[in-house]
């Protein structure tokens, strides 16, 4: 059997909003560095792939259009990029990736907080993308107004229109950040002691990059990066989000909820390839799961619905069960052409604890699963080369 990737996607307490409730939980730890540092020790004790780090430009709420009201459920988060380069320090193996908004923050900070953060990794670095659709989430910056429109309305009228948008704006974010991260030649720190310089500007470039809605000239302030281009993913669910991870991304996290619907998807993904005209290397599909696992898994998930008084549904499917039960679901999903898989754990650390304590073992048990890092560079781990840099003169 072929080795699978896996990856986690941490946020708050667990995905399920009454996660902060379960009685492993450690709420009154979420705003300390070290309950984020023993996540990832855990993660990195399974020879996880890469953890990303959920962020948004609003406070949490059930409701699409605006803050909700609630007191009962997780409020407020840390800076994703920030809690990223924490974990740089007390982890050695491990990818790190933030999301940040492409909509409300400047492609040139994203472009160097990342590049930041890849240097201090040695190559563990990566971004996911997302774009900020919300109207409450403008009002916050005042730079622009967006409409409010309900989620059914997503590819429907002028809210197509709005969304084809958000995402050309997000396109032009990512290749912006992609030349600045190509703004500096591999070779152009020189540190020649004898002549007394330390770079050579010719080796530095203006990137002058012209959109629709900013311009960017560069160079960066940070140098290329370890791995030349950190590791991109993006979260898809439709034609449009598909083919914008097609034209800017690395790897792409889908949301299939059965084998039939996993075909499907990822029939999706190549045909977007196909019709932006992608070259090199074809997209890492990654399979989203929202996951509580253990011999009780489905008990725990009814006593977190009647605490938080409704039960918990998700664009992603909600397993329950063992993790051979998810291990035999991972397997049987991966012959579609999933190679990957990006699991949201209910509860944080419990079912964290249960994904690097039993499914891990339970796939090494197939031969589907690592049983040691082999690769320090993410890139590599994910059989993606490093990108010549653009502006270097071709060897």
């Amino acid at each position: 059997m072929t080795h699978l990737h896996l990856a986690v996607a941490l946020d708050g307490a667990g995905w399920h909003p009454g996660a902060w409730r379960d009685p492993l939980a450690r709420p009154a730890e979420l705003f300390g560095a070290r309950y984020w540092a023993d996540l990832a020790a855990e993660a990195e004790r399974g020879f996880l792939d890469f953890l990303t780090f959920e962020d948004a430009l609003a406070v949490q709420s059930s409701r699409w259009e605006g803050p909700d009201g609630r007191t009962d459920q997780v409020r407020g988060r840390l800076d994703a990029v920030l809690v990223a380069a924490r974990l740089a320090a007390v982890t050695s193996a491990i990818g790190l990736v933030p999301t940040t908004s492409t909509t409300h923050t400047e492609p040139f900070h994203v472009a160097i907080g990342i590049a930041s953060l890849d240097h201090a990794t040695s190559g563990r670095a990566g971004w996911r993308p997302q774009v900020s659709g919300k109207a409450a989430d403008a009002l916050h910056f005042g730079r622009r107004t967006l409409p409010v429109f309900a989620p059914e309305e997503y590819g429907t009228g002028a809210v197509a229109e709005v969304v084809a948008g958000l995402f050309g704006e997000a396109a032009d974010a990512v290749e912006a950040v992609r030349r600045l991260w190509d703004s500096w030649e591999d070779d152009a720190i020189i540190r020649d002691t004898d002549t007394g310089r330390y770079v050579d500007r010719a080796k530095l470039h203006y990137i002058d990059f012209e959109g629709r809605h900013f311009s960017v000239r560069g160079p960066s302030i940070t140098p290329r990066p370890p791995q030349g281009q950190p590791l991109i993913t993006a979260l898809a669910h439709d034609v449009v989000p598909y083919e914008f991870a097609a034209r800017s991304a690395d790897v792409v996290y889908v949301t299939p909820h059965s084998v039939a619907d996993a075909h499907t998807i990822v029939g999706a993904v190549r045909e977007a390839e196909r019709t932006v005209g992608r070259t090199g290397a074809p997209l890492r599909v990654f399979a989203d799961l929202v996951v509580f696992l253990g011999p009780a898994a489905a008990d725990r998930k009814d006593a977190l619905d009647e605490l938080d008084g409704a039960p918990y549904t998700s664009d992603a499917l909600v397993f329950t069960g063992t993790a051979d039960d998810l291990a035999d679901l991972l397997s049987s999903w991966q012959e579609t052409g999933i190679e990957g898989f990006r699991l949201r754990p209910g509860a944080l650390p419990r079912d964290l604890h249960h994904i690097t304590r039993d499914l891990v073992p339970a796939l090494q048990a197939r031969g589907a699963f690592r049983g040691a890092y082999a690769e320090d560079v993410l890139r590599t781990r994910l059989g993606l080369a490093r990108p010549a840099n653009r502006y270097a003169p071709a060897p």
